[in-house]
Formats: structure tokens, C-alpha cells, sequence
């Protein structure tokens, strides 16, 4: 029977310990402190025995994983046991040292629950136990995929049913009499009219999504109820600063960029850390077709400790799309067309500390439309005075991952609000710089596609460029840092990286 298995220092001090039959803490962590003294160093054995119980273990690094069993138990299905206890400890740590074990505790423990139940091994594989501790249940996707379509679907009925009272009330209006009553709700034109207006406005109000709160404005005197030629004096004065040099925010991607890197969360940094960025540049036409599509990329090294700074970069690059590649020059190109590592032309020398520096670049520029990562579709079309406008986007690269993506759509200026119909997200109206901004917080695999209908008076023309903005932490162009080693010895270095895929600009002329 196995009682415990555990991951221990040298000294016997038990960073992650799971037992599988009833014992006490003060009992595991006596036999994990005495099995040190236990061991003989002059011989080889895998084991160790005392009166009552049998230690397997196997060195790992600073660390030992263990196995204590009875003293019958049979000792070549304990071995077997522990060789897969110890492949199991990789899968879930970068490194063998006590704080990435001890972070990684909780799915060290699931994984030895799926390897031994109540002391005795059960019939698995490392393949196994990666799916059984990912818990993927088909039946749940089903499950959840049936409620969101249903979810769906009562919106959208809402919505309809919002939009069909609320043309009523207008047509009513426009022809200068009471809205007319609907269903059951009053009898005479006076009743039905007030509460039909009531049950519209209560509708149009639930489909509306919640609005991120906009930014504190500065202090001083309200212009929200004059009326007239007044209203132009703020589009004045925002012409005077820009005449003055005054720098003002107007583009959406920047926006959202600050916003993004306002709301990125700390990033845990090692002592060689690497910031893997890269900004697009797109224009499209807006019956199709790619007018230009380019995409610069980056690799930053930032060393902060002196003992790390004479290492190689292990490059993996999975781009099948013809990017340029280019390195620093004092960087060995030699070594990094024939093993993708990026090193030193002189191994002697060290990179610099605490300092950002770029050691490889690439770029890519295409007409090719099947690169565009995000397509957006804008069709505006007359109807009497006003104009309906079907928008709807679809993302073309399925591993990527848009986070924060706001699809601006320009508004022709002084004819109000836009009537929103079906809306897949969020979205906010500025009124003072004339945008209906579609607000997603997340476009991925699973969300590939949505669509936005709404109304308003104008033109086609009115609605172009359309401007995308986001921001990713997958990149584009599938480039990343696998391994860092030491150019002495070869031996792995620790690092962190941080990846960001930005726009620069992203319109639909």
C-alpha cells in the first residue's frame, strides 16, 4: 500500500505532500525529516526501510521525490509508480525548485490523485491524467452552447419586439396622433398611448447594455441644456488648441492603447526579461479587398542581473507567411540562420544590464486579404430620410485573442442619436466627436463573429472610415522565446516574457 508520496528538500523539509491512507501532519512531516539521516551515501539504492515503512525516491535537481509505502509492498510497482510521479512533476513546473513547486501545489496534488487511489496505483498514463485534471466535458460544452443560443434568441425577440413598439410610438408621433394601444394594456386611446410609451421606454432601456463609466471630467459650468448655435463652441475650441500645438486625443487605437496599458496586470519579471511586441498598419476598402496590410515586430532583451548576461536566445518561428527577419548587428546571424539562437558574434562579451535592447525585428506587407486577422463588413443603406447600417466583424485567425476591441463608426453631426437594434457587445455614442463606438470585450475562437443594426439620418458616405482598435497578448506572426541557456555550460536560464500585438492603425475606408 502507498501511504504518502511527497516532494521534499534535501534536508527533508516536505514542500508538497499528498497521503493517501489517514495520518497526522506531525507523522508525514517526522518521516519526511527523518529520511535524510536514513540514506547511506556510499551506496545506490532507490529505497530506504525502517521498522514500519519503505521510502522509494528518485533525486530530482535539490530535490527528492518520495514514496513512502508499507514494508510489503511490492517494491518494482512502487518504482514504476514513482517513475511516474516524476515525469508528472514537469508537466506542471518550468523549473525543479522549491517556490515553482510550491505554486504549482494545488495541480501537483490533483495529478497525484489521478495516479493512486486510497494507497493503491491506478491504471493510468501521463496522457491520461493531463486530460482527466483538464475535466473537459463534452456534454458541458453542449449544455452550454444550447443556453447561450437560447440566451440569444430571448434577446433578440426583446429587442424585436422593443423595436416594433418603438416605430409604432414614432409613427404615431410623426402623424401627430396617441400612440395606439397594445395587448391588454387600457382601453381608450389617452391610457393605451401613456402606458404603450411607458412599456417602450422600459424595454429600450433593459436591451441597453452597461456602459463603461466615462472618464471624470474636469469641474466647472454645465452646457448640457443650452440649446442652439452655443453647441459649436466646444468643436471650436478644441480647433483653437490644435491651431495653438496642442496635442489632442482623437484616434481611437491610441486611446485604447494607453487604456490597455493602463489595465495590463503586472508583469512577475525574472532577471532576463523579453518584451515581444508588434504594431499593424491596415487599410482596407470598404467593398473589399486589402489596400495595404504591414506588421513590424519586436524582440526587447532586458537583463538585470550580471551573472545572466552571456546567454543564447532559443528562437521557435511557426510563421508561414514569408516575414522579413532581422537581428542586431552584434548579434551572430551565422548561429541564428542555422539553429535559430540568438547570441553574440563575440561569446566573450555580455549583453547590457538594465537596459532595453533589441535584438531581433521583423516585418511583413501584404495585399493579401486572407491575412487580415479582422474583417469588418460595414453596409449602410438608404431608407427614406434615414439610413440602416449592418456592421459585423469576423475574425480570420483563430489562435489569436483581441481583447479591448472598439470598432468606431463615424455619425453625421446634428441629427441626434442612433437607434440601436440587434448588438452583439456593448456600445457607447459620443456626441461631440459624432462616433457610435462598438465596444468587445473579447473576440477569440469562440466568439468569432457579431454584428450591430441601427438607425440613423445620413448618408452611406456618413459611416466611413470605420476604425478598429484592440490590443492582444497573442502575437500575429507566431514568433516566440522557447529556452534561454548560459553560453558557458549550456545550462537553462529562468526568464519571463511579455507579449503585446497592438494596432497603429486599422481602417475601412
Amino acid at each position: 500500500v502507498l501511504l504518502a508520496a511527497a516532494v521534499c528538500t534535501k534536508a527533508g523539509k516536505a514542500i508538497v505532500s499528498r497521503q493517501f491512507v489517514e495520518m497526522t501532519r506531525t507523522r508525514i512531516e517526522g518521516l519526511l525529516a527523518a529520511f535524510p539521516k536514513l540514506m547511506n551515501t556510499g551506496k545506490q539504492h532507490t529505497f530506504v526501510e525502517t521498522e514500519s515503512v519503505r521510502y522509494v525516491y528518485q533525486p530530482m535537481e535539490k530535490l527528492y521525490m518520495v514514496l513512502i509505502t508499507t514494508k510489503n509492498s511490492n517494491i518494482l510497482e512502487d518504482l514504476e509508480t514513482l517513475r511516474l510521479f516524476s515525469r508528472v512533476i514537469p508537466e506542471y513546473c518550468r523549473a525543479l525548485e522549491e517556490n515553482e513547486i510550491s505554486e504549482h501545489c494545488f495541480d501537483l496534488i490533483f495529478a497525484f490523485d489521478e495516479i493512486v487511489a486510497l494507497g493503491y496505483r491506478e491504471n493510468v498514463n501521463l496522457a491520461q491524467i493531463r486530460t482527466f485534471t483538464e475535466m473537459d466535458s463534452h456534454e458541458e460544452k453542449v449544455f452550454r452552447a444550447v443556453r447561450e443560443t437560447q440566451e440569444r434568441e430571448a434577446k433578440a425577440e426583446m429587442r424585436r419586439k422593443a423595436k416594433e413598439l418603438q416605430q409604432a410610438r414614432r409613427d404615431a408621433e410623426r402623424q401627430g396622433k396617441k400612440a395606439p394601444g397594445f395587448g391588454g394594456f387600457g382601453s381608450s386611446a389617452v391610457s393605451g398611448g401613456t402606458t404603450a410609451a411607458m412599456i417602450t421606454e422600459t424595454i429600450i432601456e433593459t436591451e441597453k447594455p452597461k456602459v463603461a463609466p466615462a472618464p471624470a471630467r474636469p469641474s466647472g459650468p454645465s452646457k448640457a441644456l443650452k440649446l442652439g448655435a452655443k453647441g459649436k463652441e466646444v468643436d471650436n475650441f478644441v480647433d483653437k488648441l490644435k491651431s495653438e500645438g496642442e496635442n489632442i486625443m482623437t484616434s481611437v487605437g491610441k486611446r485604447s492603447t494607453e487604456a490597455a496599458k493602463v489595465l495590463a496586470p503586472p508583469v512577475n519579471m525574472e532577471s532576463v526579461h523579453m518584451k515581444i511586441e508588434e504594431k499593424i498598419s491596415l487599410t482596407c476598402g470598404r467593398d473589399g479587398g486589402l489596400q495595404n496590410m504591414e506588421l513590424h515586430g519586436m524582440i526587447m532583451l532586458h537583463i538585470s542581473d550580471e551573472k545572466f548576461a552571456r546567454i543564447r536566445l532559443h528562437v521557435e518561428n511557426e510563421d508561414k507567411r514569408g516575414v522579413q527577419l532581422q537581428t542586431h548587428p552584434n548579434v551572430d546571424k551565422k548561429l541564428f540562420t542555422a539553429e535559430s539562437q540568438i547570441g553574440l558574434k563575440n561569446p566573450e562579451k555580455s549583453f547590457p544590464i538594465n537596459s532595453d535592447v533589441g535584438v531581433l525585428k521583423w516585418r511583413l506587407q501584404t495585399t493579401e486579404e486572407s491575412f487580415i486577422p479582422l474583417t469588418i463588413n460595414c453596409w449602410p443603406s438608404e431608407s427614406g430620410n434615414s439610413c440602416d447600417v449592418n456592421i459585423e466583424y469576423e475574425l480570420q485567425e483563430d489562435s489569436l485573442e483581441l481583447n479591448d476591441v472598439i470598432i468606431a463608426i463615424p455619425l453625421p453631426s446634428g441629427v441626434g442619436a442612433p437607434v440601436i437594434g440587434e448588438i452583439d457587445g456593448e456600445y457607447r455614442h459620443d456626441s461631440r466627436r459624432n462616433l457610435l463606438e462598438w465596444c468587445l470585450p473579447v473576440i477569440d475562437a469562440k466568439n468569432k463573429s457579431g454584428s450591430l443594426e441601427f438607425s440613423i439620418a445620413g448618408q452611406p458616405n456618413d459611416f466611413f472610415p470605420v476604425q478598429v482598435s484592440f490590443i492582444s497578448k497573442k502575437n500575429y506572426c507566431n514568433i516566440q522565446v522557447t529556452k534561454v541557456t548560459q553560453v558557458d555550460g549550456n545550462s537553462p536560464v529562468r526568464f519571463s516574457a511579455e507579449t503585446t500585438f497592438l494596432v497603429d492603425k486599422y481602417e475601412i475606408l
